[in-house]
This record gives structure tokens, sequence and C-alpha cells, in this order.
């Protein structure tokens, strides 16, 4: 038997959230999304997903306005929207969190200030600007404890630095 994706019972902020953001793969889909992945057959080499829970689960995002999808060079893209912009504090922080529950103090992931180049501190502050950055002012870059094991080409575009949000194109 399925589980249901609602809380109908529930009056709850954080309920409504998990309506929207809370089922398997939804939120490696955001991630990747905020990492410059844009194009199905991407998502679905990088995340080892099946066409039918990938289809199913852009549609949703789209559908509830977390994603935009637009035609790109007779393929479809999907792109962060304003609204989706809004869950990248959540993001950064289940980032670390589970850093931390797996007992690391290195991170797989370095996020840094593009205006000063300074590393997020774990709630996604600049200590030296004393400002949250959008995504589009971070700079992400491998940390050391990076994983090499994936061959794919969003894996290795991934080994190099870049901007959140910028397009990974082949």
């Amino acid at each position: 038997m399925a589980l249901g994706v609602d809380y109908d019972q529930q009056d709850c902020s954080l309920a409504r959230a998990l309506e929207l953001v809370g089922e398997r793969w939804t939120m490696l889909i955001l991630r990747d999304c905020f990492f410059g992945v844009r194009r199905f057959s991407d998502f679905e080499a990088h995340l080892d997903i099946s066409k039918a829970v990938l289809s199913q689960r852009l549609a949703r995002l789209v559908e509830t306005g977390l994603l935009d999808r637009t035609p790109h060079g007779g393929r479809d893209e999907y792109t962060v929207t304003e609204s989706g912009i809004g869950l990248w504090p959540a993001l950064y922080a289940l980032t670390r969190w589970g850093e931390r529950q797996s007992g690391s103090t290195v991170h797989r992931r370095l996020f840094s200030h593009a205006t000063c180049g300074t590393d997020l501190s774990p709630t996604g502050q600049c200590l030296t600007c004393g400002v949250t950055p959008l995504p589009s002012d971070i700079d992400m870059r491998p940390g050391p404890r990076i994983s090499m094991r994936r061959t794919d080409p969003i894996a290795e575009a991934l080994r190099s630095p870049r901007r959140l949000l910028d397009p990974i194109r082949f």
C-alpha cells in the first residue's frame, strides 16, 4: 500500500511544506537544480532515478511553482523559481546536518559568498559581510570528502568550482 502525500488533518506549516517537498527524490532533484542541472536526461543519469518517478516529481515541482519548465534547444529545461529559491536555506541546513550525522568533520562540498570569498557558516551566513547570500551569489567547490565514485557527466562537472544556479550544459 502506497503512503499518502498529504497531511490534511494536520494544521501545521511543516505538514504543508512536507506535502510539497517530502517525497523521496524531491530534495535531491531540487539540490541538482541549484547545482545547475537543467535537463531530464541529466537528472536521470546523475540521480539513478527511473524515468517514471523523475517525470512525476518534475511535473509536481512545476505544478507547485517550485520549478519552471521552458523549452531550450529542442529540449525542456527546469529552473528553480523564486519560490523554490526560498528552499535553499533548508536544503543547505539539511546538507550540513547530514554531514554531522555521518560523523564527518570535513565537508563534501564547500560554499562561499561570491562577493568576498568567505566560506559560509553552518547556518549559511557570510560572517565577513554579515549577510545570508542568495544562491545566485554563492560559489560551490568540491571539499576534501567529495566522492569520486560517480562518473556520469554531471558528477564530473560538479568536481569543478561553479556558481549555484549556473546551468550545466554539454
